[in-house]
């Protein structure tokens, strides 16, 4: 790590990269985006395809703190520090005597650490599911947050039997989709990511007859 971060020290360095030396938090964020997706298209693929593509998103996590470290905010060392704490902090059940009985409870005290963690303020519904992530992947996590709460969809049925005529109409199908699949166990995201994968596999290269 020190490595990566020395590399990075260098490439912002006066006479270090140009590009490099543009780059700030807020210039890097589509970037931080891509390499995650990149790296949940490489699960499944080959070790190194997946180690690659982890080693482009700790790029974007050293990225940030050397820039973070050059504003005097913050540096590697304390994200480093904060994300082991937290994960001592949320998991009293292996480092404490918390005792539980399976995942669910797991999850059950991990929003209650949280609210703790926050001085007792619990966070929104909208706090909880990242505005960032795409239409269909936030859609799957309001809904799985919906499910824990229990206060899931109950009209599926009939919200796929209409037929949309409007932008809002169209959004109901959508979401009620979601819902169907989760009924079905399956992860809607997983799924239309594996479908537009093989869709896109079959689609002739439109540079052969080139």
């Amino acid at each position: 790590m020190q490595d990566l971060l020395q590399t990075l020290r260098r490439l912002r360095a006066p006479d270090g990269c140009p590009w490099d030396r543009e780059q700030t938090h807020e210039s890097l964020r589509p970037y931080l985006l891509e390499e995650a997706a990149e790296a949940v298209d490489a699960v499944g693929e080959s070790p190194a395809a997946l180690a690659g593509e982890l080693g482009d998103v700790l790029l974007q996590v050293a990225f940030h703190s050397v820039i973070a470290e050059e504003e005097g905010t913050f540096g590697y060392p304390d994200v480093e520090r904060g994300i082991v704490e937290k994960l001592v902090r949320r998991h009293p059940h292996v480092f404490g005597a918390v005792q539980v009985s399976g995942s669910d409870e797991v999850v059950t005290n991990w929003e209650v650490i949280k609210t703790a963690e926050r001085g007792g303020r619990p966070r929104s519904a909208a706090d909880r599911v990242p505005a960032a992530l795409g239409a269909l992947a936030r859609e799957t996590q309001a809904q799985k947050l919906a499910r824990r709460e229990k206060t899931g969809r109950e009209d599926v049925g009939a919200t796929l039997q209409k037929a949309p005529d409007t932008t809002q109409g169209v959004a109901e199908v959508l979401s009620a989709v979601v819902a169907w699949a989760w009924s079905l166990g399956v992860d809607p995201e997983v799924a239309l990511r594996e479908h537009t994968h093989a869709f896109l596999a079959a689609l002739p290269d439109p540079e052969a007859g080139a």
